[in-house]
This record gives structure tokens, C-alpha cells and sequence, in this order.
């Protein structure tokens, strides 16, 4: 094998052209492609033609740009030198010949062959690319100086407001106030608070998102299409490092298919601009820094509503695998004290092997340090910590609601025992309204009523007793390992026939509890399905080893002759299929 000049007679854009990898964006000094190692088609690898290097910011993957064409070629990067030079250069085959390697036939990763040379080549590069002048980058107390005042020029529309005070979002005013929420101004009014900035004695050059345009001003990188809300990124100093941006529309390509979401939230980075500077990916802590348990979490807004619901301090990434910035952080947090770090990523962890291999560079990083690291699982049915922490919020109130329902809805649903019609009755006396009668009050008709008031609990027993029946079940889930993936893990049965399976495969399943319930009589299978996933969907009976009820388990209905099986396709939708229980594996312990 022979070896390749120190000098090369091309660039890493010329290997993106061979290997035909879609350009999405360009920036200053790099373009953004889609990678063709995990196959993201949304733009994540960022390949530097200053540097010739290349990372993909989804899956992790990196390397120099012989590494990139000789992976996808299986070849060593010796050859991969060789074959891209005899593609590229028409002098490069008597220096390869010369070199003791034969000239092999260049095949690319999309299955055409390229020989021969290009007649305008030479030994040039076919892709140069003009670099964008940048300014170097300004120091923490100027980028924070900067960010701050401009955060006290902007306000917060009231739609933006809303939203966050939204359900989804659950955050009150002084929450609101205190995280430093603000709107993107509109285009207009770049060059007017940039000099108002510049005024006051704020430093722009070098703060990412400022640049100059083409008449020399300063001014901001903000645009129409990407306005939307400014989340602030905060060091372990507190120090404002920079913002993301909440985009009002995702930003789609042209192009994309319809069922792709589009970029929900971008950094605000100047980096592609005059005298620009790139914001980087910085991580954003909110709460206490020298906390003896910090959360690691994906996503800047996820991180401050999880800390605004839990009061417990959050390590913000920008995406499940950009965790080499956790590092610096990590060492000043041991430094301060922290003893363990938790990975609160989101549990789309257990169906994607790159979000599940972004999560193991965590607990890594963390023992680098010597401190410990643990998983965070949590009800699957809500895939970021945030939206679970609401749902329980939620759930205190459904359980407030359940309380006012009838004394006679709750007997034959089985939440109550007869004597709690007693209870029921002292609860109407002291009512403050005096709209409803003691028979509608309980639920009751006049003759069950009347019933109870004649003979007692016990007579009122026999009346509603044929009104219920009990419904045995038992649940299956999947069995998850922290190392493999599951696709189809938490997600409906569509993604189980993609996954190759025409039924749920047993073999990978659980039995985790088998129990009994109450139901009226004539309740169909759905409304008992519904209700069972109602009620552990958010908690579990004592002795159960499951998790809360969710997408992709599995639930059996027994009754006298038969046992129907369904597959759970959301809290509402319930598809019946095949499943052999045999296969399964047995539960630990628990069980009714």
C-alpha cells in the first residue's frame, strides 16, 4: 500500500461532490449535508472546507475527508487518496503508478463509476469555496454585557405570551419575567438597536448574531422567516452566552417531503455573514451550579419549564449527541460539588439508537469526572421530562374531577366501596347550593333510592350489584435494554409492520401485572380499554414492575371462553391483534 503527498491535490468539498451529498446550507467556512451514515436527511453533517473535517451533528460521527470517502467506500484512506486523485486530477496517474499502486476503477457510494480525468481540473480543486470574513469572537463579559441590554430593548408579544402560558407550556408571568422571554424585533429595527447598542457602549464585533451589511453598518441577524421567541443560554456563571430562537414556522427546504417537521428552533449566529460570529452550541444551566444532582436535558425551553415545575437544576444541550460541550461544564460542576448527574433525555431513547448513543456519552463524560450518572425513565406515553412533569399536574386535577362524580358511577366503576354512599350524603348536607336533590346528588333512581333509605346499604347492594361486572386483564410490555433500540418502542403499530412484524412480537414482551376492575355492565371493550389506560397511564398499582401504560403494550382481556388481545395505538385507539402469550416473559412479582 502506498502512501499519499503531504500536499493534496484537492479539498473535502471535491469528496462531497464525488459522493454526491446534498448540500442543505452553507455558512461562513463550512456547508450543512446530509449524512450519509445515519441517514438523516435534515442536514446535520457539518463538513469544513477551511479544516477539511467533517461531523454529523445527529449521530455523532466525524473525521478528516479521506476518512469520509474511504468509509463509504470500504477502502483504507491510502487508496481513497488514489482513487479521488485519478477522479479529480490528470496528473495523478503516473504518481500513483509511480507509488507502486495499481490505478483501481473509482466506484462511488451511489453506484457510479467515475474514471479518467476532468479536462479543466488539473490539480486544482473543483469546489473552492470563498471563506466569509469573521470577527474573532468577543469575551464572555462582552457577549453578556451585549445580549443583556439587548433583551431590555425587545418586549414579548402577547401571542408569544400566551403560548407560554399555555398548557403545553404551563409557565406562569413571574416565571416568564424571571427566564428572560423575549420576541425577535422585526428586520426594520436591526440597524436602529445595533446603534442604539453601539451608543450605550456595548461591544457588537464579535457577539454572535451581529454583523455588518453591505454598506458597512452594524446590525442583527434577524429575519421574517425566522422570528419567533428568544430563549436566553445561560453559563455556569450566569452570563448570557447567547439565544435560541423558538421559530413561529419551521424552517422547511423547498423541497422536503410533507412529513417532515422542519427546524423548530436555530441558534441566533452570525456566522455566515460579514464580520459575523458563530454562536457555537453553548450549554444552557439553569438553577443552582453547585446543586449535588444536575439533570442533563436536550432542548433550552425544555430545561427551564422543567426547572420552573421541579425547582431543580437542568443542563440544557442542543441536541441528543452535541455533548462535547458538557465537558467543560461537568469539571466545574465537580468542582462545585455535584456529586451525581442524571440523563433526562427524551424517551424517543429507547426507539433511537442516536439519541440512546448521545445518552452514553453522557454517562462517560460524567465518570471522567468522578461523579456518578443514572438514567431517568419516566410514563413513556410523554416523551420530555416537561410534558411529564404537566401531565402530573394535570392529573391532580382529573383526580379532583373524579371526586365529584356520582356516588352510583363510582360504585360501578369500583373506586368506591357501599359505605361511601354515607359520605356522599354528609357532602350534599353541607353543600353551599341547594339546586339538586339527594337522589340526583348520589346518582341513584327514586326506587334505589328509596331503597336505601328503607333498608340499607346492603339492599341498595343487591339492586346495583347486577348493574357491574369485573373485567379481568393482564398487561404486557416490552422489555427495554439501555444498549439496543427498539423502533418500534412507544410508538403505534404502524411502526411495528415497519420494524418487519405483521403482529407484536411476544418474545420481546413482558408480562408485568395482571389485575381486575369494575365496569357496568354492557361497557364495551374499548371504554374499558380507555379506562384502564386513564388510570395507569399516569400511575401504577403497588407491587407492579411495568411502567405507566403506553404506546406499544400490549393488553388482554379475559373472559369466560375466550382472551382478546390489543395492541394500545394511543390513549383512545386500541387495535386488536395477534399475540402468543406463552412467549412472553413471566413477571417478577406483583400481580392480582
Amino acid at each position: 500500500m502506498g502512501s499519499y503527498p503531504d500536499e493534496f491535490p484537492f479539498n473535502i468539498m471535491d469528496v462531497v461532490e464525488l459522493l454526491h451529498l446534498r448540500i442543505r446550507r452553507q455558512q461562513s467556512n463550512s456547508v450543512y449535508v446530509d449524512c450519509p451514515f445515519c441517514g438523516d436527511r435534515r442536514g446535520k453533517m457539518n463538513v469544513n472546507f477551511v479544516k477539511n473535517v467533517w461531523r454529523c451533528n445527529y449521530c455523532g460521527e466525524h473525521g478528516g475527508m479521506l476518512g469520509l470517502y474511504a468509509r463509504l467506500n470500504n477502502t483504507t484512506t491510502s487508496d481513497a487518496y488514489w482513487e479521488i486523485a485519478e477522479a479529480l486530477c490528470d496528473n495523478c496517474h503516473e504518481e500513483h503508478i509511480r507509488s507502486g499502486n495499481e490505478a483501481p476503477k473509482l466506484t462511488v457510494s451511489t453506484g457510479s463509476s467515475l474514471s479518467g480525468a476532468r479536462a479543466d481540473a488539473g490539480c486544482h480543486s473543483t469546489s473552492e469555496r470563498k471563506t466569509v470574513p469573521q470577527s474573532e469572537k468577543a469575551s464572555p463579559a462582552e457577549i453578556h454585557q451585549t445580549l443583556s441590554l439587548l433583551l431590555a430593548q425587545l418586549t414579548l408579544r402577547p401571542a408569544h405570551r400566551e403560548h407560554l402560558r399555555s398548557p403545553k407550556r404551563g409557565l406562569s408571568d413571574e416565571q416568564i419575567e424571571s427566564l428572560g422571554f423575549k420576541s425577535t424585533p422585526p428586520p426594520f429595527l436591526c440597524r436602529s438597536i445595533t446603534a442604539r447598542l453601539i451608543k450605550m457602549g456595548c461591544k457588537v464585533e464579535g457577539v454572535p448574531g451581529f454583523y455588518r451589511d453591505d454598506c458597512g453598518y452594524w446590525t442583527m441577524a434577524f429575519y421574517k422567516k425566522t422570528s419567533g421567541i428568544l430563549i436566553p443560554a445561560v453559563g455556569f456563571d450566569g452570563r448570557l452566552q447567547g439565544f435560541q430562537i423558538m421559530l413561529d414556522v419551521p424552517l422547511k427546504d423547498k423541497d422536503d417531503p410533507p412529513e417532515k417537521a422542519g427546524a423548530k428552533y436555530i441558534w441566533f449566529s452570525s456566522s455566515s455573514k460579514r464580520d459575523g460570529a458563530s454562536s457555537g452550541s453553548p450549554v444552557h444551566l439553569v438553577g443552582d451550579p453547585s446543586a449535588r444532582v444536575v439533570y442533563v436535558i436536550e432542548g433550552l425551553l425544555k430545561a427551564d419549564i422543567s426547572h420552573c415545575l421541579t425547582g431543580r437544576t437542568f443542563a440544557a444541550i442542543a441536541g441528543a449527541n452535541n455533548t462535547s460541550p458538557l465537558d467543560p461544564l461537568f469539571a466545574l460542576l465537580a468542582q462545585s460539588g455535584t456529586e451525581e448527574i442524571i440523563e433526562a433525555h427524551d424517551m424517543d431513547k429507547y426507539n433511537n439508537q442516536m439519541t440512546m448513543a448521545g445518552a452514553s456519552k453522557i454517562y462517560l463524560t460524567a465518570r471522567k469526572y468522578g461523579m456518578n450518572c443514572r438514567r431517568l425513565t419516566w410514563n413513556p406515553n410523554y416523551k420530555g421530562f416537561d410534558d411529564w412533569q404537566l401531565a402530573l399536574r394535570r392529573e391532580n386535577q382529573r383526580r379532583k374531577e373524579l371526586e365529584r362524580k356520582t356516588f352510583k358511577e363510582q360504585y360501578l366503576n369500583g373506586w368506591c366501596e357501599l359505605a361511601h354512599i354515607e359520605d356522599c350524603t354528609e357532602q350534599w348536607q353541607h353543600r353551599a347550593e341547594s339546586n339538586i336533590g339527594l337522589t340526583e346528588y348520589l346518582g341513584l333512581t327514586r326506587e334505589e333510592h328509596e331503597t336505601f333509605l328503607r333498608h340499607g346499604r346492603e339492599a341498595l347492594g343487591v339492586l346495583l350489584e347486577p348493574q357491574r361486572r369485573s373485567q379481568r386483564f393482564v398487561l404486557y410490555q416490552l422489555e427495554l435494554d439501555e444498549q439496543k433500540a427498539i423502533p418500534f418502542a412507544f410508538k403505534d403499530m404502524e411502526a411495528v409492520k415497519k420494524a418487519g412484524y405483521e403482529q407484536p412480537p411476544a418474545a420481546q414482551y413482558r408480562m408485568v401485572w395482571t389485575g381486575e376492575v369494575y365496569c357496568p355492565t354492557g361497557q364495551s371493550d374499548t371504554e374499558i380499554l380507555q379506562r384502564l389506560f386513564s388510570e395507569l397511564s399516569v400511575e401504577l398499582p403497588e407491587g407492579c414492575n411495568g411502567r405507566p401504560m403506553s404506546l406499544s403494550d400490549v393488553v388482554e382481556l379475559e373472559y369466560p371462553m375466550k382472551r382478546i388481545y390489543y395492541y394500545v395505538n394511543g390513549d383512545t385507539q386500541f387495535q386488536q391483534v395477534k399475540f402468543s402469550p406463552m412467549l412472553a416473559k413471566k413477571k417478577v412479582s406483583g400481580g392480582a
